[in-house]
């Protein structure tokens, strides 16, 4: 075992100067770049350097120091369940006995395929694959592909992932370490990508307008979780929906984020919008890496074998990850979890509001569902602009106070916060006076 492991084992909370953490980190530094193996992890934006977590269960992180966190990133979203949920672990451990990757087709990739398929709008077919980057490079490719156009249009602030073609004006990562493009990304590529503000119907309509003919899809978030989080206004949705009719665009709704998590079907089953093809991610999973593009039977039978667009992947479809998934979707379809999920999410946000105002503290709390975010700004946030008018500085001293009394949210302000079904109403009631103490601290 580790050295820096050993003592974590005998360790409770410490109190020393240089802490467990720290050590490895520095050692981190060592051998991957930035200490890091996805940026936002750095702490770049609020300061201050990161915690390693050697455990997770239910609402809760523990780290190497043995300190508890209740958690409100959830990996980022998929574990709707709650950390290490039982349900999924005996899943991975029934199916590991079998092997854990076999390069041919195996049953439980039918089965995630139906169960997805069953719940997502428009998801006809169903192509399996490793990350919500990788289906969202595909969804472009396929659109590009069916319709034998270049421009792919996306929306300010929502992010896709690093793809070359998706990597400018981003969300995420990028807008946390203030880059909004990315070095490596040919000049041609991002070309041939038009971006136009969140919300903006003019904006699109005049887009369309002028280059309709040679738009081969629009990708966006529905429901931007990547810049914080805000939501559509009435009539945008469908106006890109209408658009993509119009001008035989294909549509596609990057549901990484808010598939099984805002609705069964997503942010379409919830706005009553059904686009051409759909990304999801880790939430399919159960936490675990995979991605899945789905859509229309005519569109989706362009990839190959059946058509001239390639995709390919040896762990597509993996054993682990499906019978993951399955026993995901199965738990929540099971626990009709969506309207408990909600109810949380309102109890937190209405919470967060009321905290925010006795403490004479501007804010915007944006929330649906189990997903929210909260903005220290006056105004209302509507698109990545509006977003960017927090104080960022703010956020910082309300993440590190939070943090010091052991609640655990995004570091960053433009990331969402997530619920699970494992927090319930007293953790929500310790975090809001958890929150109420920050707020009166770093005001």
């Amino acid at each position: 075992m580790n050295g820096l492991l050993q003592k974590a084992h005998k360790s409770q909370i410490t109190t020393s100067k240089k802490s467990l953490s720290s050590e490895l980190f520095d050692e981190a530094l060592r051998w991957i770049p930035g200490g890091v193996n996805s940026p936002v992890r750095a702490f770049r934006a609020v300061g201050g350097q990161p915690f390693f977590v050697t455990r997770a269960a239910g609402p809760f992180l523990y780290t190497i120091e043995g300190i508890q966190l209740i958690d409100y990133v959830c990996g980022w979203g998929p574990h709707i369940l709650g950390h290490a949920d039982k349900r999924i672990v005996d899943a991975l451990q029934n199916t590991a006995h079998s092997g854990t990757s076999f390069g041919v087709n195996q049953p439980g990739e039918i089965e995630l395929a139906r169960r997805i398929a069953r719940a997502i709008p428009g998801a006809q077919k169903v192509r399996l694959c490793n990350s919500g980057t990788e289906a969202c490079a595909t969804a472009i490719r396929l659109a590009r592909g069916f319709t034998g156009r270049d421009l792919i249009v996306k929306f300010s602030g929502c992010f896709h992932g690093h793809v070359d073609a998706l990597l400018v004006a981003g969300g995420s990562g990028q807008l946390t370490l203030g880059q909004p493009e990315s070095a490596g990304i040919p000049s041609a590529v991002a070309a041939l990508t038009r971006v136009l503000p969140f919300n903006d119907i003019q904006a699109a309509r005049s887009l369309f307008q002028k280059e309709g003919k040679h738009i081969a899809g629009v990708i966006l978030e529905p429901i931007p979780a990547n810049a914080g989080l805000y939501l559509p206004l009435p009539g945008f949705l469908e106006t890109l929906r209408e658009l993509c009719t119009e001008y035989e665009s294909i549509l596609i709704f990057d549901e990484v984020m808010t598939g099984f998590r805002v609705a069964p079907g997503g942010a379409a089953q919830l706005f009553g919008i059904t686009p051409d093809l759909t990304t999801l991610g880790k939430v399919i999973g159960g936490g675990l890496p995979v991605g899945a593009v789905c859509g229309l039977s005519e569109i989706m039978d362009f990839l190959a074998p059946l058509g001239p667009v390639y995709h390919a992947g040896t762990l597509a479809g993996n054993p682990l990850v499906t019978a993951a998934g399955c026993a995901q979707i199965d738990a929540l379809d099971a626990e009709d979890a969506w309207c408990r999920l909600n109810d949380y999410g309102k109890i937190l946000s209405d919470g967060l509001r009321d905290t925010a105002r006795a403490a004479g503290i501007p804010v915007q709390v944006s929330q649906l569902g189990s997903m929210l975010c909260i903005y220290f700004t006056s105004q209302p946030v509507r698109n990545l602009d509006d977003a960017k008018k927090s104080d960022t500085a703010l956020f910082s001293r309300f993440f590190h106070s939070l943090l010091q009394q052991h609640i655990y949210i995004p570091p960053s302000q433009f990331e969402c916060w997530f619920l699970s079904l494992s927090h319930g109403t007293q953790i929500i009631e310790d975090t809001l006076q958890a929150a109420k103490q920050a707020l009166l601290t770093c005001s």
